[in-house]
């Protein structure tokens, strides 16, 4: 019951946050039926990782793909659907290699944006001849990405956006995301549009895995796709799937984050700022602990290569997964996500990998102790490092055995990183400390509401719950909070600042005032038998 009210909560709380962002994205909540079969939203939760492609041809002007044509000139709008075209021609599109690589990072499915929201589609489509069959590439690239992703032993997945400007421009129509106005044939001529386009989709391509509806109305499309691929995983249209963020709580239930490894979705050539790899794994780290996974984007360039920045991530990503994929495959929540910079994920409830996200200044052949106050051990318990066999380390003949320790204040872990992966022995990336045999502390942890916020003279009143309070044993909390500058800015915000402990009441509920005088985000924090639990994020806005 706790877990379908916190699933609950958080989504109330996702669409509550957001409605003070920029780039709103909402339409993941705009359709409320999921014939999703349970195989295959048990396949996404034991799938850490996934990659998105947005590729258009708009990806030759380096510009955001379709959005800017919503609020542009007639000239602006005439060129882009008239002379775009004629230069598109992604002669170095390779999906055999990027399906490699792709599965090299780990990823177990591929997502092609079919159509984005301007109407071009990247298919040999009968609706339209507004597509990639009418441009000097000529091909239907569609189907070699399907063939060479299917090759690589990946799942297929279509992006699909039923928004289509050129349809509004067609049939002159302004353009627009959010006040689209049609009479009634027009409307049914839309739908019968994009129902004939998705049944293209789904018998032109073979077997298709997954499904990404961007852009509403949804039901023509989940219904014709259901129809005729009944084994098809929809994520946005059936599942949560924030975007650009990371859920700031554990979820139960199925769900992604799709994130681009810069600020853009497809190629922006300039003025992009790329998230280095050891924050992608974080990302990645940060999705699997909380119960979800990573749908993490590239845009390839004009030509279809991908842009180096975007390989050396991914190649960067490999490296990690090819030392740590157990951590990351087929696993579980632990009863809480994170202690400090050190998250966790589990199988089997008895397993536990202690994921050491702060190990850039942890240098070759340094012991390092972490307590572990989260887990209990047994008389079975035993510890190692992932990729390392911690019996020798090279040039050296230290002594790089694993060690553990049952304490009052917690299990105390001795490793030392003994496995070299950089030539300059400077590997800043995540260590795993596998620990098997372990148990919980507790056997169920707090579900920590982050409240609401009002303005006063000081500053915020910030306010929380336990909502299992009377099953749980906790005395103190506080908020932690960090300056908010929008939704894309927030992955690349700083530290949080942990507010002064508060009691809590009887009932569960407790409260705290903060000087914050601008826009801020927050979280509740609960202390558990020497655990810290946090709640979903929130945002103050001053």
């Amino acid at each position: 019951m706790y877990k379908k009210y916190l699933f609950f909560l958080l989504v109330l709380c996702g669409i509550q946050t957001a409605s003070a962002q920029n780039d709103l994205v909402k339409d993941d909540n705009a359709s409320n039926y999921n014939l999703n079969k349970p195989e295959r939203e048990l396949w996404l939760k034991n799938t850490g990782l996934g990659l998105f492609i947005h590729f258009s041809m708009d990806s030759q002007l380096g510009v955001v793909i379709s959005h800017s044509l919503v609020g542009a000139s007639d000239d602006y709008v005439n060129r882009y659907f008239n002379e775009l075209p004629k230069t598109f021609d992604p002669s170095k599109f390779d999906p055999h290699q990027i399906a490699t690589l792709a599965k090299l990072a780990g990823m177990k499915y591929i997502v092609f944006t079919t159509k984005h929201h301007s109407g071009f589609c990247m298919w040999d489509t009968k609706t339209t001849g507004f597509n990639i069959t009418h441009t000097p590439y000529k091909k239907d690239l569609l189907k070699e990405f399907v063939n060479a992703t299917r090759e690589a032993g990946l799942q297929v997945g279509f992006y699909f956006s039923p928004e289509d400007f050129n349809f509004l421009r067609d049939h002159h129509i302004p353009i627009s995301r959010t006040d689209v106005k049609m009479d009634a044939q027009t409307r049914h001529e839309y739908d019968e549009y994009t129902r004939k386009q998705c049944e293209e989709l789904m018998t032109n391509y073979g077997k298709i895995d997954v499904l990404f509806i961007d852009g509403d109305p949804k039901e023509v499309v989940k219904q014709t796709c259901w129809k005729l691929q009944p084994d098809l995983l929809i994520t946005r249209g059936a599942i949560k799937t924030p975007e650009q963020i990371m859920p700031g709580a554990m979820i139960n239930e199925p769900w992604l984050s799709c994130i681009t490894m810069g600020t853009a979705w497809g190629y922006q050539p300039t003025n992009e700022r790329y998230k280095s790899g050891n924050q992608l794994i974080g990302l990645l780290i940060e999705a699997r602990a909380k119960g979800g996974s990573l749908l993490l984007n590239v845009g390839p360039k004009p030509d279809g290569a991908l842009p180096i920045e975007q390989e050396e991530r991914l190649r960067e990503m490999s490296a990690w997964y090819f030392v740590n994929r157990e951590c990351i495959d087929s696993v579980r929540s632990w009863v809480i996500s994170k202690e400090g910079d050190t998250w966790f994920t589990a199988k089997n409830g008895h397993t536990l990998y202690a994921i050491v996200t702060n190990a850039a200044g942890w240098k070759e052949g340094a012991r390092k102790i972490f307590l572990i106050r989260s887990a209990i051990a047994t008389i079975k318990t035993q510890v190692s490092v992932l990729g390392q066999n911690s019996k020798v380390i090279e040039y050296k003949t230290d002594d790089v055995s694993c060690r553990y320790k049952q304490t009052d204040r917690g299990l105390e872990v001795s490793v030392v990183k003994a496995q070299r992966i950089y030539d300059d022995h400077r590997w800043p990336n995540p260590v795993v400390i596998k620990l098997e045999n372990v148990a919980p502390v507790f056997k169920e942890a707090a579900i920590v509401e982050t409240g609401a916020s009002s303005k006063t003279k000081a500053g915020a009143v910030l306010k929380g719950k336990i909502l299992n309070y009377k099953s749980i044993s906790a005395k103190r909390a506080r908020f932690d909070y960090r300056p908010y500058h929008g939704q894309v800015e927030t992955l690349y915000a700083g530290k949080w600042t942990a507010g002064t402990w508060v009691n809590i009441k009887t009932d569960g509920t407790f409260e705290a005032i903060l000087p914050l005088k601008a826009d801020y985000e927050y979280k509740a924090v609960v202390e558990q038998a020497n655990v810290e639990i946090e709640g979903e994020n929130k945002l103050f806005k001053q």
